[in-house]
């Protein structure tokens, strides 16, 4: 299944322009736009002109059965393809209007008059019943829905090939970490075997041999566990192994991916407070920023 972005934006048109028609009346057209960004949840929002309000719901069931989670504006309008022709008002219109305008400023002197605009709307309401969009709204969201998962796909496709280059280099740090820690301890080992001569040279045989060489074992397997970062490393890898199955699976992984960077971004800040040397310090450092890129962009997949 392909992996899929939340981020996406399509728009699809209906309808012929002015210079299609033989008619000398402006063609009108539909207009629809659909933008998403990222979010934990599905959130439809919709923004229709008035002839169209009634078509939100054959809109939502669309978009809740091929969406899953995102941000999803949706904004549909009405225009005349030829924007510089207007319908010439009937005249009888215009003595309408003007004579309900009389009427309305004999009961209320202050009321504004209408302006050109006001007229030319108000008689474009008048002059003919209201189209009917029910069957082409629908049919243009589908186009441009397919065009919105099209380009989401391309951009979730995008974000996979940069979370598998970070679980690369990932793992090479990892590959890095793991041998450090014998050689830490080996190194210290000796310091704790040259502390321990130290003392016995020092007590000039008032310090008990065995009590020191115990001493100095004690420290060396106590530090040996302090530093261990195998188990991190372990659980670090294993969640490297489960982000890149669920990128090859695809389909809806944005919460488990999310969960799973969290987990790693644990790892590494363990690995970096039990670090005993600067070359495991700067590892830690390094896993910590390639975590924090994967987490910005884990967000926007669905």
């Amino acid at each position: 299944m392909a992996v899929y972005s939340m981020t996406g934006y399509a728009s699809a048109q209906h309808g012929a322009s002015a210079a299609d028609t033989e008619s000398e009346a402006p063609t009108r057209r539909l207009g629809l736009e659909i933008r998403s960004v990222n979010s934990r949840f599905l959130d439809l929002s919709f923004r229709l002109s008035d002839e169209l309000r009634s078509q939100e719901p054959a809109l939502r069931t669309l978009l809740t059965a091929k969406l899953k989670r995102g941000k999803v504006e949706v904004r549909a309008f009405i225009e005349n393809a030829d924007t510089g022709a207007l319908p010439d008002p009937a005249p009888r219109l215009l003595q309408r209007l003007n004579s309900l305008q009389d009427a309305v400023k004999a009961w209320l002197p202050q009321a504004a008059p209408l302006s050109v605009a006001d007229a030319l709307r108000l008689c474009g309401n008048i002059s003919g019943p209201a189209e009917d969009w029910s069957e082409a709204v629908p049919a243009l969201a589908e186009k441009a829905l397919k065009d919105l998962l099209a380009a989401r796909e391309r951009e979730g496709k995008r974000l996979v090939a940069m979370l598998q280059d970070r679980l690369g280099q990932l793992r090479a740090l990892a590959a890095q970490a793991v041998p450090l820690v014998p050689q830490l301890v080996e190194q210290h080992r000796q310091r704790f075997l040259e502390r321990w001569n130290e003392a016995l040279s020092a007590g000039e045989g008032t310090v008990n041999a065995d009590a020191a060489r115990d001493r100095a074992l004690t420290e060396a397997t106590a530090f040996a566990i302090r530093i261990d970062v195998a188990e991190e490393v372990t659980r670090l890898q294993s969640h490297l192994d489960e982000i890149e199955r669920l990128l090859k699976k695809g389909g809806e992984i944005g919460k488990r991916l999310d969960f799973l960077i969290q987990e790693l971004h644990r790892e590494a800040n363990t690995l970096g407070s039990k670090s005993a040397a600067l070359d495991l310090t700067r590892i830690s450092v390094d896993m910590k920023v390639l975590i924090e890129q994967m987490r910005e962009q884990v967000q926007n997949i669905e």
